[in-house]
Order: C-alpha cells, then structure tokens, then sequence
C-alpha cells in the first residue's frame, strides 16, 4: 500500500507521479504513457503532477496535461480518489535550435493559462495550481494576484508555489491565504539548496513537494551523491531510488516527492519507497 498523507485537503499518497518525462524530449509512445499513469494508479498511487508546459519545444502545447485526462477518463479506477495539480507560468522555446523553457508570470497569462489547463484537464475546478517560476519581469505579488483570480473565478481549487524562496513563499502565504497549501522546490541528495525552504514549510503548516526528487535525468550529476543510498540499498536489498526517496520522505510529514518515470516499472519500484523504513543511524549516515 502506498504511504498516505494529507496535501492540504486531499487525502492523497506522498509519492505521486511526475508525468513530464511522458511528453517532453525523448518521451514514451503514447501508449507507454497512458500505460504508466495507468500501472502508478492501479498500484495505488492517488496524486499526479503535470505542466501547462511539459510539451516538445515547438510542438503542440500542453501535451502533458491531455495525456493525463486521457489516462483518466480511460482509467477503470475510482477517479474522485486521484487528485491532480498542475502549474502555468512556464513555456517551451529554443535557445541556439536548443529545446529550453522560458517564463511569464504576467497575471493575464496566468489566467489565460490556468483556464486552458483546466480545458485540457477536463475539470471544472483544477485540484492544485501552482505558479510554476518566478519570472523576473514581474514582480512576484502581480503574479500572485493572477493565481488568486484563478481562485475566485473558481479554476482552481487550492494553490501553490514552485521554485519559491522564503520571501516568496510568505507573499504567497499572505496573498493566497488559506487556499494557499503547498510549495514544490527542487530537492534531492545532489540539490539540497532548498533546505531552508522545506523546513520553513513544516514550520509554518504548508506542504514541500520535491521535484526531482532523485536528481533528474538530463544533466550531468555527481554519483558519488549517491554512494551511501546505494550502500543502504544493499543491506535492504532494495534500489537505492527507493532508500532516496524514504529519506526524503522521512525528513517530515509535511513533505511529498514526485519522482518522473518511464515506463512502469520506474514508478512501480518508486511507489515502495513508503514501506522502506530506514533507522535513525541510516537516516543520519545520509545526511
């Protein structure tokens, strides 16, 4: 059974599935796609992240977002249980013929954009919306105030942060009041810059959802990040994905991953992650 928690209102599982690895550069069939949302949710996993964003650099927008609502509406399973957050304010482009992504954090395209997802989702209501990167163009309160009217003209029903500081994150609290639940920053064992972050979220009662929560796939890393995960590994007999993302998972009950796949048996092997117990030397030999 996959480990349940609370994220924010939505009783939901901390490892979800983060679906841009099915629609952006070198992604999966479409087959294969719906094919692995299909395995996460039958496994039991309830939470699936997405972007108005995760599509090809100059191909058709929001791919991502439609591959999940058709793995859902042809999903036999109970769809009231799976909640689903996606995030605007990101957008596809080219740098030098290289595919890169850029930003606009204007309200107006926040809201232009947040009622597309909605579209492309198949909802009345988008489950958690965030505002994906700061764009530095525009101040972050306007940016807020668009993803406040997603609020109240009811796109959405809860909101987040991604990519947020501190100072961010207590605009957003005192812009977005209570609808505001949770903050998805980059943390893994090779990025833990965003520390201070994931503690200050515990300390003041919102969710931290790591992206990339075992380091990406597309850069260059250090694999010696790793070796003491691998190290426990074998001693549990388990990937040492898994001991990444129960160490992560351990640091509070206030923290979600949501680890990209694939193919199925990616998130499969993610998805125990929850019912890997890890001691308190193991947790302090990892850092």
């Amino acid at each position: 059974m996959v480990l349940a928690r609370n994220l924010g209102p939505y009783a939901t599982t901390a490892i979800g599935l983060g679906c841009m690895p099915l629609s952006i550069e070198d992604h999966p069939s479409e087959e294969v796609g719906i094919e692995t949302i299909h395995a996460a949710l039958d496994a039991g996993c309830r939470h699936l992240d997405t972007a108005w964003a995760y599509y090809e650099s100059g191909g058709e927008e929001e791919t991502n977002e439609k591959l999940v609502r058709k793995a859902l509406e042809s999903w036999n399973g109970p769809r009231d249980e799976v909640s689903v957050a996606t995030k605007v304010g990101h957008y596809r482009n080219f740098t030098d013929n290289v595919p890169t992504w850029d930003v606009d954090g204007r309200p107006e395209s926040l809201i232009k954009h947040g009622k597309e997802s909605a579209l492309a989702l198949g909802v009345d209501a988008i489950d958690l919306l965030y505002f994906h990167r700061p764009d530095p163009k525009v101040a972050y309160n306007e940016s807020l105030e668009g993803i406040k009217a997603l609020l109240e003209q009811g796109v959405a029903k809860k909101a987040g942060v991604s990519n947020a500081s501190i100072e961010q994150i207590d605009m957003a609290r005192e812009i977005l009041g209570s609808d505001f639940i949770a903050v998805q920053n980059q943390y893994s064992p090779i990025y833990k810059d965003t520390q201070d972050t994931l503690d200050y979220t515990a300390k003041v009662g919102l969710n931290f959802v790591c992206w990339s929560p075992l380091g990406g796939y597309r850069k260059a890393k250090d694999e010696t990040k790793f070796d003491a995960f691998k190290a426990v590994a074998a001693t549990h007999g388990v990937s040492y994905q898994q001991v990444v993302l129960a160490w992560e998972l351990a640091k509070g009950d206030h923290v979600f991953v949501i680890p990209g796949a694939h193919r199925p048996a990616t998130i499969l092997d993610s998805l125990k992650a929850g019912d890997l117990k890890l001691s308190p030397e193991e947790l302090a030999k990892l850092g």
